[in-house]
């Protein structure tokens, strides 16, 4: 019996965003294997700990699934619909991520931890993919 190999293709927080990716995927006839969801979507708060939900497709598939991705504008835009640049680099590879910088937002995640409540008050900040500087 021949052994396959399988590849993880990208990791999500939520399981809405990896059903849009594992949707896109398939209808490119990519079969998918999703892993960790049921864990995430029965409490969210684990998903973090977790490593988020992790897509995977088979060995021979990394390639056309890696181009069908790339298709695909996960980069934040502003309120123009440009694209937004890394003011370090000008790279245009840029997500939006939660940061714990200031003593109000670390106070928020302290007690929303302590009651295993959604955390009512988050900051969010832009992080370039290519040299990781992190910006408002």
């Amino acid at each position: 019996m021949e052994e396959t190999t399988f590849w993880k293709i990208c990791v999500f927080q939520y399981s809405s965003e990896a059903s849009i990716f594992n949707g896109k995927l398939e209808s490119e006839g990519i079969r998918v294997f999703v892993r960790d969801n049921n864990t995430v979507d029965a409490n969210p708060m684990y998903s973090n700990a977790i490593g988020g939900i992790k897509l995977f497709v088979k060995n021979e598939d990394f390639a056309k699934a890696t181009i069908v991705l790339s298709e695909i504008s996960a980069d934040s835009l502003n309120e123009n619909n440009e694209l937004i640049k890394c003011p370090k680099g000008g790279a245009e590879k840029i997500e939006m991520v939660t940061s714990i910088q200031d003593l109000k937002t670390l106070f928020a995640f302290i007690f929303s931890i302590l009651f295993v409540l959604i955390p009512i008050y988050s900051k969010y900040r832009y992080n370039c993919n290519t040299c990781n500087f992190e910006f408002n």
